[in-house]
């Protein structure tokens, strides 16, 4: 499964990449696999505001749904409506299709966010490895 570097990451699956004072956040490859054929994304809409660890969205798979929680706080920017459209984009590049995008309430520091090392280890026993 690919982890990036470079990414933040939280223990439910959310990647978060900052430049500057903009978030974008989507789910990890990890995710992807673990929901199986994704059926179903809901996203917040543009100006929503969110705390940190709030639920901002959803995700529906065969398997499972799966709630989406906000690694930080701040207020949505931009949206991938393409991914609510055609769930499917997330299994082709999870990395590739954010989900959102936020303007970052507070100066960005990771607190609980994993960095790629830390997510890669949460990873490996998740999955038995």
């Amino acid at each position: 499964m690919k982890i990036l570097d470079g990414l933040y990451y939280t223990r439910e699956h959310e990647w978060l990449k900052v430049e500057g004072e903009t978030a974008h956040i989507g789910i990890t490859d990890f995710a992807q696999h673990a929901l199986g054929d994704i059926a179903y994304v809901e996203l917040p809409e543009i100006g929503s505001e969110f705390a940190a660890g709030d639920v901002f969205g959803a995700i529906e798979s065969v398997k499972a749904v799966s709630e989406l929680f906000m690694p930080v706080s701040g207020t949505v920017t931009e949206r991938n409506d393409a991914v609510e459209e055609d769930p499917a984009l997330l299994k082709d590049d999870a990395f590739g299709n954010r989900l959102i995008t936020v303007s970052l309430k507070d100066p960005f520091a990771p607190g609980a966010l994993l960095d790629a090392a830390a997510y890669r280890e949460l990873t490996e026993k998740e999955s038995g490895e």
